[in-house]
């Protein structure tokens, strides 16, 4: 064996479940370097840390059954890879870039390292132009930026799935671009039902979606942002199109991240989260931004461990933002789906200057008398509505047609409903409010604006009545 070959091919010393360390003969390979092993060749490892002159320590991002004490270690001298081009398009794919739709692997493309720096300063592009939904809460009271950033905040079970789901349904028509779908550390059941609906609503082949489940390892799961990242890239600066970035959950992408810094033996910090939690979540949130070519607009599910809003991964999650949208568990007790709390969620898009003053106007009332309500309720809730003046009576119903009103009923959801989705224009959405602030609806019970679209529907329901 020559120098050259014993430098580049190392031995297993230690083997800890998925934490394996090797010595090479020389100088070790660089942190993030792919490794090989196994009696196959088929177990990658990559290098999280250097521990001496001639030692690393890399993690095994698939089942390291096959390895063992003193096998071979290669070092393939890159890192590690996913496929770009419009050969993806239509594609699920895994962390290293594998099909897992049960097709063939995909054709004509090019392979691109996962690890790349962020778009430097210079060639950054700030715009203020809204990115509309059709979904009426989040149009109104916190509008998303083209080419920004909106975390969907919330527990188990309030429906982040469902909104980004819903998402992708109402921007697939009218975006003039690709949407991009990265699962970190989710069911493989949510990934096959929306593979299927995908298909079935035609908008897969201006998708891609790359997935890295629950069931695999924490290596997997910290690189499949990544891995999505750099195809976002490639269609943003090579094809010159915008992307629709769409991820569940980056919360996954922390859990993941502190059980990766657990194996390699580093001291937890707060609340038991990794102390390079900062480091890691900007490394991946810098890298999604806008420039003259192309803008990457990006919606991510946050999980908020049991609803404690101070947790480390929700704040540093939320300096990256430019929207926040808060759902409550609260709200979807009531039923008023989507559950998003409106005092609660937030948007920087929401002044005058960028979504007008009659938008800002009609926004600001309407927070005002959800606000007036929320503080009303304790009173309601001992003395009854009957003890209140007649102008906060007025203010209560007003608020209460305004909570359902901005009530939705999904397209995603119709098998389940029963009721036919709703798209929504932002200028509809405005209308409607600005009408029920006015009390144009006096003669209409609160019920009436549940799960509804635009206002057109009640005149409709009246003559269909008549």
């Amino acid at each position: 064996m020559s120098a050259r070959e014993d430098t580049a091919t190392g031995r297993i010393v230690a083997i800890q479940g998925s934490v394996v360390d090797v010595a090479f003969g020389g100088t070790p390979p660089p942190v993030d370097r792919m490794l090989l092993s196994g009696t196959d060749r088929d177990v990658v490892i990559e290098v999280a840390t250097l521990l001496g002159s001639h030692t690393v320590r890399g993690l095994a991002l698939n089942p390291a059954a096959g390895l063992a004490l003193d096998m071979a270690v290669v070092d393939t001298g890159r890192t590690m890879t996913v496929p770009v081009g419009d050969g993806v398009l239509g594609r699920m794919l895994n962390v290293f870039g594998e099909a897992i739709d049960g097709e063939p692997p995909p054709s004509d493309v090019e392979w691109r390292s996962i690890h790349r720096r962020p778009v430097p300063l210079s060639r950054r592009r700030v715009s203020s132009e809204i990115f509309e939904t059709g979904i009426k809460a989040i149009d109104l009271l916190c509008p998303l930026e083209r080419g920004g950033k909106a975390g969907l905040f919330g527990g188990a079970g309030v429906g982040k799935t469902v909104l980004i789901t819903e998402m992708i349904h109402n921007m697939a028509g009218s975006y003039e671009g690709f949407s991009l779908f990265c699962g970190i550390g989710e069911r493989c059941r949510e990934a096959e039902e929306l593979h299927r609906d995908m298909r079935r609503t035609g908008v897969l082949d201006h998708t891609v979606m790359v997935f890295g489940q629950m069931n695999e390892s924490p290596g997997v799961r910290f690189r499949v942002g990544h891995a999505a990242m750099t195809i976002a890239e490639y269609f943003r600066d090579d094809a010159r199109r915008d992307v629709l970035l769409l991820i569940d959950n980056i919360f996954r992408f922390v859990q993941a991240g502190s059980e990766v810094s657990g194996l390699l033996g580093r001291i937890p910090s707060r609340v038991g989260y990794q102390p390079t939690l900062g480091t890691e979540l900007a490394a991946l949130e810098e890298r999604i931004a806008s420039t003259a070519s192309g803008a990457i607009t990006s919606v991510q599910a946050v999980y908020v461990p049991a609803d404690d809003f101070t947790d480390p991964a929700a704040t540093h999650t939320f300096a990256h933002l430019s929207a926040s949208i808060t759902l409550s568990r609260k709200r979807a007790s009531q039923g008023l789906y989507p559950a998003i709390d409106p005092l609660q969620s937030a948007s920087k898009m929401l002044t005058p200057s960028v979504v007008g003053e009659r938008h800002d106007r009609v926004a600001r009332a309407v927070r005002h008398a959800l606000a007036e309500y929320e503080d009303l309720k304790d009173i309601i809730a001992m003395l009854g509505l009957e003890e209140l003046s007649e102008r906060d009576r007025a203010t209560v119903a007003r608020a209460r047609k305004l909570e359902r009103f901005l009530t939705q009923p999904f397209f995603s959801t119709e098998a389940f409903t029963g009721k036919e989705g709703r798209l929504v224009s932002r200028e509809d959405t405005i209308d409607g409010c600005e009408r029920i602030l006015a009390d144009a609806f006096e003669d209409r019970g609160e019920g009436d604006f549940y799960m509804i679209g635009a206002l057109d529907e009640l005149a409709a329901a009246r003559d269909e009545a008549a």
